[in-house]
C-alpha cells in the first residue's frame, strides 16, 4: 500500500511540475500554480491523495 502512495506521489508530483511549466499562470496571482514548488507540492499531495483512495477499498 505504501509503494502505491509513494508511486502516486511522484506521479502527481511530476504532473504539478508540467502543469506548471507548460501551463502555469502568466498573470503571477495564481497561488498554486505561480511558482514549481508549490505546483509540485499540490500535485504529490493530490497524487498520494488519489492512490490512497484506490487502494483503500480493496480491505
Amino acid at each position: 500500500m505504501w509503494i502505491r502512495i509513494l508511486i502516486g506521489s511522484l506521479v502527481g508530483a511530476l504532473l504539478g511540475y508540467l502543469y506548471y511549466r507548460f501551463v502555469g499562470c502568466p498573470s503571477g496571482s495564481c497561488p498554486i500554480t505561480r511558482n514549481p514548488y508549490s505546483s509540485t507540492l499540490y500535485g504529490a499531495l493530490l497524487g498520494a491523495l488519489f492512490s490512497g483512495s484506490l487502494s483503500s477499498g480493496k480491505g
